[in-house]
């Protein structure tokens, strides 16, 4: 019996971790994946994701949240020593291939967040796309590398 009672508990362990992930979301030929961030300890943040086109190229044009007071797409590079971070005008999404938003690489900020981002907390982002228009996805605040293995 307490088998039986480990193996419930266990299973419904397993179904609040796959619930407290990050979704995709399809949009016409447009597939968001997993979009995440990390917990930040002030007014900042980043969110990440993937974009996946399963037909013709589209291009990210810009982000917004109501968790923020302004939300930018960005770039971060190394230069020597010294990391770079710039707003970009756009992100491209090429015909059949995909784009990448993660740590180290592009990204959206998250500027003058109305609360520190905790683990575990969610919020909505909106995606807004030449072509495809707009994609209203959720961001799970996860703990790093809370991501690894999926997808």
């Amino acid at each position: 019996m307490r088998e039986l009672v480990r193996g419930v508990l266990a299973l419904v362990a397993l179904a609040v971790a796959a619930a407290a992930q990050a979704q995709d979301y399809k949009h016409g030929d447009l597939l968001v994946v997993r979009p995440h961030a990390r917990p930040s300890a002030g007014k900042t943040g980043a969110a990440y994701f993937t974009v996946e086109s399963r037909g013709a190229a589209d291009r990210l044009v810009s982000a917004a949240s109501p968790a923020a007071e302004k939300v930018e797409l960005h770039s971060m590079t190394m230069d020597g020593t010294i990391m770079r971070m710039r707003q970009v005008e756009g992100i491209d999404v090429p015909a059949g291939g995909k784009a990448v938003l993660q740590s180290g690489g592009l990204h959206v900020m998250l500027f003058g967040l109305k609360a520190p981002l905790k683990e575990g907390d969610r919020f909505p982002l909106t995606l807004a796309f030449a072509k495809a228009g707009k994609i209203e996805v959720e961001v799970v605040v996860e703990k790093p590398g809370a991501a690894a293995g999926h997808h």
